[in-house]
């Protein structure tokens, strides 16, 4: 008994039959619009999404005022922690006649705040990078707030502390108009 052999198998190429393709790709989902208008080009693109729709169009100099602010508040920090009489010296041009704990848990806290400042640096996110911003503008107006009653309790105004009201005014509108660039909605090409 022998065995004809077989004829070949005609295999059909999926790749050259267009008509194919395309049924194919259409019950599969893909390659038509979706509700936002994006043609997707697989199935997995599809399910995971469009990573474009994620991406930031950062604010000219947004990096670098994150930087600043995170060196800033690093400095400061340590300055508070390792030399409070002579940080409150500065501002008020007086001397600290109570305890310096309060300064250091000022710079404990100025040191927390620098830790959400470097986070936010290396982040991509728009919304981690919004709330660290948000954070840095209650720093400002706090400070500015609580600087201002202290001064009108002592009856004093410093060139040093009308300084710092002046810079933590700056810093608040700098931050302000970072936060309300990125959260604005971006314009349709």
């Amino acid at each position: 008994m022998t065995s004809k052999p077989h004829p070949p198998l005609m295999k059909k190429h999926s790749q050259t039959d267009l008509i194919s393709r395309l049924k194919s790709r259409k019950i599969l989902g893909v390659g038509g619009e979706d509700d936002d208008g994006e043609v997707h080009r697989s199935k997995i693109s599809q399910m995971l999404g469009n990573e474009m729709k994620f991406a930031v169009r950062e604010p000219v100099g947004l990096r670098m005022w994150m930087l600043i602010s995170a060196v800033g508040f690093t400095v400061m920090g340590l300055m508070a922690l390792v030399f409070p009489n002579q940080l409150y010296e500065v501002v008020f041009e007086e001397e600290l006649s109570t305890t310096n704990i309060s300064v250091r848990l000022y710079g404990g806290a100025l040191l927390s705040l620098a830790l959400i400042m470097w986070n936010g640096l290396y982040t991509v996110e728009k919304i981690i990078i919004q709330w660290t911003l948000l954070s840095e503008a209650c720093y400002f107006a706090v400070q500015f707030l609580v600087t201002s009653i202290t001064l009108m309790e002592i009856g004093i105004l410093p060139n040093a502390a009308l300084l710092l009201l002046l810079s933590r005014v700056l810093f608040l509108v700098v931050t302000m108009a970072y936060y309300y660039h990125l959260g604005r909605k971006p314009k349709k090409i």
